[in-house]
């Protein structure tokens, strides 16, 4: 869904003058509008039509807002409660917190805030569907291909550091399943319900990274225009991937270090400081204690990021997977250009496995898609020596 025309919002409260003034205030706003006058028929709404956002009172006769909020998260929908009641208290807001609810506003609610709310709480409801998008295409390409030493040592490691809380340090070179094996901690976890949000720290200019990481309130710089949420609060509850960590500035390492020993950040120009719930998983390309020896990692976060260690080998080291990652990307590739799987020769995987991989098993996908695309039927040995 894009544009505030597609998104939906329930407002689920028994004064039907409250119900108006928000129902204006959101069709103004271009925001589409359902209402119910209480909790029964709110739910029977939210289990019978999908929503991005529901504004929910608490205090209803029939079946309270607490009630409705906890019924409604058993139904497993990506729409995101904001509840709303003039009887608020710390007690309510907390409780209402704890059964899943975006966030607790009081009546009458400040116009600035609910309509940040509503936005962040869009945000949020977005990332959780796209984040079951992404884990459905996860689950068709989980597996690491292979029955190498190297790669069973790294499927054991998984199993066994998966179900844990501890933080995990993924290193090897370019294109060797580094993003492979931290989607698999992520998914073999026990927070594998929740978000697992990447982060290329190499892609991302220096002076943005922190605003990317933490996020960052209107006006903080010249071209934040808007409040930004930062990739912790976006992996709350889930799991963050610092892919290229090597590549982090000085001052963000300092940053992420904080957040790692307090579970707490601070959005770029702002004060407030939010309790952030995240596993982090991390890797890179680099030698980190060369790095260290440079003055270009600190040595704190190093130890806070490398409670457990997993190392990639890259392909020259594992040149018996070839016949089995060949075939994978074979038929992968035949899948997505919609042709008959084609097959290598016992010759061509012998010259497969004479090449030097410098691009590793990115670089052998690419391989195979271009050998589909320039052989006959079957892959020969010279086929390889030509194309690849």
């Amino acid at each position: 869904m894009t544009g505030k025309a597609n998104k939906k919002i329930l407002i689920i409260d028994d004064e039907k003058f409250i119900r108006n003034a928000l129902k204006d205030i959101l069709e103004y706003e271009k925001y589409k509008i359902d209402e119910a006058k209480d909790g029964v028929e709110g739910l029977d709404m939210f289990a019978q039509n999908d929503y991005d956002v529901v504004l929910c009172d608490i205090k209803m006769p029939k079946m309270d807002g607490l009630e409705v909020l906890e019924k409604a998260m058993d139904l497993g929908k990506e729409a995101q409660f904001i509840m709303i009641s003039a009887h608020g208290n710390i007690e309510t807001a907390v409780e209402a917190t704890k059964k899943g609810a975006f966030d607790f506003i009081e009546k009458p609610p400040d116009l600035n805030r609910l309509l940040l709310t509503i936005r962040n709480a869009m945000e949020k409801s977005s990332l959780v569907a796209d984040n079951k998008v992404l884990k459905k295409k996860i689950a068709k390409n989980i597996e690491m291909i292979g029955n190498s030493e190297a790669i069973q040592r790294i499927k054991d490691a998984i199993e066994k550091v998966a179900p844990t809380e501890a933080r995990v340090l993924v290193t090897g070179s370019n294109g060797s399943g580094k993003e492979l094996v931290a989607k698999w901690i992520h998914a073999k976890s026990n927070r594998s319900a929740g978000a697992l949000v990447e982060v290329n720290c190499a892609a991302i200019p220096s002076e943005l990274i922190e605003s990317e990481l933490f996020g960052h309130e209107k006006g903080s710089f010249t071209s934040a225009v808007k409040q930004r949420i930062g990739k912790f609060e976006q992996a709350d509850g889930g799991t963050l991937f610092l892919d290229e960590i090597g590549d982090m500035s000085l001052s963000a390492q300092a940053k992420v270090l904080r957040a790692l020993q307090e579970n707490k950040i601070t959005r770029v120009g702002g004060e407030k400081e939010l309790k952030v719930n995240v596993r982090i998983v991390a890797a890179t390309n680099k030698d980190l204690r060369e790095e260290i020896k440079q003055g270009r990692f600190r040595e704190d976060l190093y130890h806070r990021l490398s409670v457990f260690l997993i190392h990639v080998p890259a392909l020259n080291e594992r040149l018996d997977d070839i016949p089995l990652l060949a075939d994978h990307f074979l038929a992968e590739v035949a899948k997505e250009y919609g042709q008959p799987r084609k097959q290598c020769t016992s010759g061509a995987i012998r010259a497969l496995q004479a090449r030097n991989w410098t691009g590793n098993i990115r670089e052998l996908r690419n391989v195979m898609e271009r050998l589909v695309i320039m052989s006959g039927n079957d892959i020969t040995e010279q086929d390889v020596l030509k194309y690849a």
